[in-house]
């Protein structure tokens, strides 16, 4: 760990370093604990106060962000309905979603579940580990998320749980990791997720329907939040919303959230820091994303090494991202409780975006990657909260 006195003389950011997201009380880990407790499921506390319910649809808009929803009420009539008594949680940390849609299902912070980020580290096996699309074959996902879901523990009280998603995600490194426990229900179409969410309602009394779409959050990452692509999206699933709802039987109450913001970051902005030599010196593995990147450093990097790069990094970028070490975001908070097993999954140096702009690692990373327009996993407003609009059908 880098010595605080040596720390002293570095540049400090433009921005002020965020607070921790408010784990406990309003993110993502408490909606499924508060929707089993209304459920009339013991051993759970109701944080976000959801009335006493016999049904629960919850729908999870993947790249639904608080900022973009408010920005873009026009285009989405039947969610703005809601967004006026809707609540602002925060995603937890990184912003990213492997991350949320894990806390989302246990219950937990990312420090408690695990699942820290979108390439995370393997510390075992020194290497890195993309917890949404490159899993090793040898890495079984029970063991490397151990905690058990919500989902599960509200099928256990004898209330059918479901997920409708796409055909793909049915056995997915990250469904097995973290959505264990609901009966998967494919569909490909937004309509017809919606299509087979009503029909499990229609067919049990007492049911929790986990609905999933990831259009948006597409759209975003292609064409950027600030586009006709994604206002067209955002039209789309709000039609499918409200129809889907209107069809919902009785004292059914329905959440509809986002696992992340998200924010435009211009092709000049897209920094291949493997170019600077000096940002990379004694490092080993590179994680994270590019608006959160981590760096390991190898086994023989001195601690002068080490804060070589961390002064290399706060003069060339510090006033457009948070530059700390692990040890700091643990000590800030970021992360929730964490214990030393999934501690060892995090990068030794983290490069938090502030502004506009993201890092990548053009060594490691195709060249496609940079042309991904809208992007998330820092700090910033616009990446770290998500709505909670709550519905229920009379």
């Amino acid at each position: 760990m880098i010595e605080e006195q040596e720390l002293s003389s570095l540049p400090v950011p433009a921005q002020k370093i965020p607070e921790a997201p408010k784990y406990g009380q309003a993110t993502l880990s408490e909606i499924l604990p508060s929707a089993a407790a209304a459920l009339g499921v013991g051993g759970y506390q109701n944080a976000l106060g959801f009335a006493p319910t016999k049904r629960v649809a919850l729908i999870m808009v993947d790249g639904l962000g608080w900022n973009q929803l408010k920005s873009h009420l026009g285009h989405a009539p039947f969610l703005r309905g809601l967004f006026e008594k809707g609540q602002k949680l925060g995603t937890g940390f990184p912003s990213t979603t492997a991350t949320s849609l894990s806390s989302l299902a246990t219950g937990l912070a990312p420090g408690e579940h695990g699942m820290v980020g979108y390439d995370v580290i393997d510390p075992a096996k020194r290497r890195v580990v993309n917890q949404l699309g490159g899993w090793p074959g040898d890495l079984d996902p029970e063991t490397w998320q151990t905690r058990p879901t919500v989902f599960q523990k509200i099928a256990e009280h004898g209330i059918h749980v479901a997920t409708v998603s796409i055909p793909m995600f049915a056995k997915s490194a990250l469904t097995r990791a973290s959505l264990r426990g609901p009966k998967f229900v494919p569909a490909n179409q937004p309509a017809a997720r919606a299509r087979a969410t009503r029909t499990i309602f229609d067919s049990n009394r007492n049911a929790l329907v986990y609905t999933y779409f990831n259009e948006l959050d597409k759209a975003g990452h292609k064409y950027g939040v600030d586009s006709s692509q994604w206002r067209d999206t955002l039209e789309e699933l709000d039609y499918v919303i409200k129809n889907l709802v209107s069809k919902l039987p009785e004292e059914t109450t329905v959440l509809v959230t986002g696992d992340h913001g998200m924010v435009d970051i211009p092709a000049s902005q897209r920094i291949d820091y493997s170019q600077q030599p000096e940002l990379v010196e004694g490092v080993e593995l590179t994680s994270g994303e590019p608006r959160g990147v981590q760096l390991t450093f190898d086994p023989q990097a001195d601690a002068a090494c080490r804060l070589r790069v961390r002064e290399a990094w706060q003069w060339a970028y510090g006033t457009k991202a948070w530059v700390m070490t692990r040890e700091e975001a643990i000590e800030r908070g970021y992360f929730g409780a964490i214990t030393e097993e999934h501690a060892a999954r995090l990068g030794d140096l983290m490069i938090l975006a502030a502004e506009a702009i993201a890092f990548y690692d053009g060594r490691r990373v195709a060249p496609m990657a940079f042309d991904m327009v809208g992007q998330h996993g820092s700090l910033t407003a616009g990446e770290r909260f998500v709505p909670l609009l709550v519905h229920r059908t009379r």
